[in-house]
């Protein structure tokens, strides 16, 4: 018989065994952190003290109203009060930096429109862009479409019939506006553009002034969101030709649109709801699923979307790609109109 000759393991040094029981026990540790890391965000204690949306708008308007009634709808599901602040002026740039410089714990909320953060940083330096970087989307809101509506006194029903009067009479159509750089403005730019047409922009400050010359006939056209002008247009005052994008709110589901006689002629105005940039993923989650059960509330519906606002809940995803399509569209419109507002 052949001897087999068994090869003697030898010991493993001591400093070698140390170094992996120790090994061994900092993975051990650290997914033990990960796991109690991610199960205390996922437990978050919010709200835990009143919450406060922060609109860079003045009371009374289409933001103002639409915040307070998610305020209420909120306060009633989360039992926390949520109240509106309202800081208009200096194109919202206080606003932005009210939410910008809070804690990042979910009770401080910006409610901010698509002007605040897209037409405001591509329109001017103090827009506010330093701010809008110190942010951090957290959900979708709303949107609603724009209405073009013309003088009861212009002999026009329709936009097609619109755009031949304006190339029949050059110079001879006028578009007011609330302002330089704002929505009506870029709208009637991106028309003037794509109609091949010779119109007139007249820029006043504030809305009500514009109204009251579209109604003596002053100024020929204007485009708005439509709550404001309903009045009129139930009057015979103004004359609603088509809605900016389409819509399943009552007031302007039936609209005709200015793509039919425009193609590729499309916008909205829309808002978003935005915490201080810190504020930790598992948290803005939370704030975003609170905000969905909110604006899916049939009692919050049945008050917004009568006025021609959609509500919209949304992922923050979602908020930086309707950021960037409308940074595009409107970054165009506003260089070859060469609009700057300082």
């Amino acid at each position: 018989m052949i001897a087999l000759k068994t090869k003697r393991m030898m010991p493993m040094p001591e400093a070698w065994t140390t170094r992996r029981r120790m090994t061994s026990l900092l993975v051990a540790c650290g997914l033990l952190a990960l796991s109690c890391g991610a199960h205390s965000q996922s437990n978050i204690a919010w709200p835990s003290k009143p919450i406060k949306l922060v609109v860079p708008y003045a009371a009374g308007g289409p933001a103002d109203l639409v915040a307070r009634e998610l305020a209420q709808t909120l306060t009633a599901d989360l039992k926390q009060a949520v109240t509106v602040e309202n800081s208009g002026g200096a194109m919202g740039v206080p606003a932005l930096g009210t939410v910008a410089r809070a804690e990042p714990d979910g009770h401080t909320l910006l409610l901010a429109a698509f002007g605040n953060v897209v037409l405001q940083p591509l329109l001017s330096k103090h827009g506010g862009a330093d701010l809008i970087a110190k942010l951090k989307p957290v959900s979708t809101i709303s949107t609603a479409p724009h209405v073009l509506v013309v003088s009861s006194k212009l002999p026009v029903k329709t936009v097609a019939e619109l755009i031949d009067y304006a190339r029949a009479n050059p110079g001879h159509i006028s578009f007011a506006s609330a302002g330089t750089g704002g929505t009506s403005h870029l709208g009637m730019e991106m028309f003037k553009a794509m109609s091949k047409t010779d119109v007139i922009h007249v820029p006043y400050k504030g809305s009500s002034g514009s109204v009251n010359d579209l109604i003596s006939g002053q100024v020929s056209a204007l485009f708005s969101s439509l709550p404001s002008l309903q009045g009129l247009v139930d009057k015979g005052y103004i004359r609603v030709l088509a809605s900016t994008a389409p819509s399943n709110t009552p007031a302007t589901k039936s609209l005709p649109l200015m793509s039919a006689a425009l193609p590729g002629y499309e916008y909205s105005t829309w808002y978003a709801m935005y915490a201080p940039v810190a504020t930790p993923p598992a948290l803005v989650e939370k704030i975003n699923q609170a905000l969905t059960r909110a604006l899916k509330n049939p009692a919050l519906i049945a008050k917004i979307e009568p006025a021609g606002t959609e509500l919209h809940a949304g992922s923050p995803d979602e908020v930086l790609q309707w950021t960037k399509r409308d940074s595009e569209k409107w970054a165009r419109v506003i260089r070859d109109a060469k609009i700057a507002v300082e």
